[in-house]
């Protein structure tokens, strides 16, 4: 598979079961994505700890003051409507990121309560989640790349920049953000336990400046 590019994401979170639109997707060609370098993806880095903590601060802040007793965990709703063909490797992937840490979710949902949204297609530079770091976003997946490599594997690593995970091309393939750096014949689709613990880290908080934020204000 071409190696992937990918703009590192900060997803703009919606805490609780019930999530508005914070993300409005923008086509492809909108914002394209740097040319290929080693790896599944080429970055284009954007300041991934503050400008992640940013969106997740704005956009649970609200929710939070609003009720301040629902779930601890932040949801972040996906829109998989776009990459039919994919369906399997989506489901697959929110799994994996729901069973792996705790502080946030993959839910899915409809475009018009989606935070980011999956796309399918062709495209030479190959599969990469694109973002302005500020909560608008979406993660492509390219026919061909996911024919050579791991289709899982892409899919999952791509979200986990939606998590707020940089690439890491030299890593082992069980490192899941080492993305295509071992080759075509790693199929690990799981992040190891340091990429759980940097995601549980970014959500955590996150959610803990929200929460602090809100309940500050429910106080006036």
């Amino acid at each position: 598979m071409r190696k992937h590019t990918c703009a590192l994401t900060a997803t703009a979170a919606a805490l609780g079961l019930a999530t508005a639109a914070l993300v409005t997707a923008v086509p492809a060609t909108a914002a394209p994505a740097p040319a290929p370098r080693a790896g599944y993806t080429a970055t284009t880095t954007t300041d991934t700890s503050e400008a992640f903590f940013q969106a997740v601060l704005a956009s649970v802040a609200e929710k939070r003051a609003a009720n301040p007793d629902s779930a601890a965990a932040v949801t972040v709703v996906y829109d998989a409507s776009r990459a039919p063909t994919f369906s399997a490797q989506i489901s697959r992937s929110a799994q994996i990121w729901n069973s792996a840490v705790s502080n946030v979710r993959l839910q899915s949902g409809s475009a018009a309560s989606a935070d980011f949204s999956y796309r399918e297609g062709n495209d030479s530079r190959g599969s990469y989640a694109s973002t302005d770091g500020h909560g608008s976003g979406y993660v492509f997946l390219d026919y061909r790349q996911n024919q050579q490599y791991d289709s899982t594997r892409v899919t999952a690593h791509e979200t986990g920049h939606v998590l707020g995970l940089p690439d890491h091309y030299s890593g082992p393939c069980s490192e899941l953000m080492s993305g295509g750096g071992p080759g075509t014949s790693c199929t690990n689709s799981v992040p190891n336990s340091a990429e759980r613990s940097r995601v549980n880290q970014l959500w955590a908080n996150g959610l803990a400046a929200a929460m602090d934020k809100a309940l500050h204000k429910s106080d006036r």
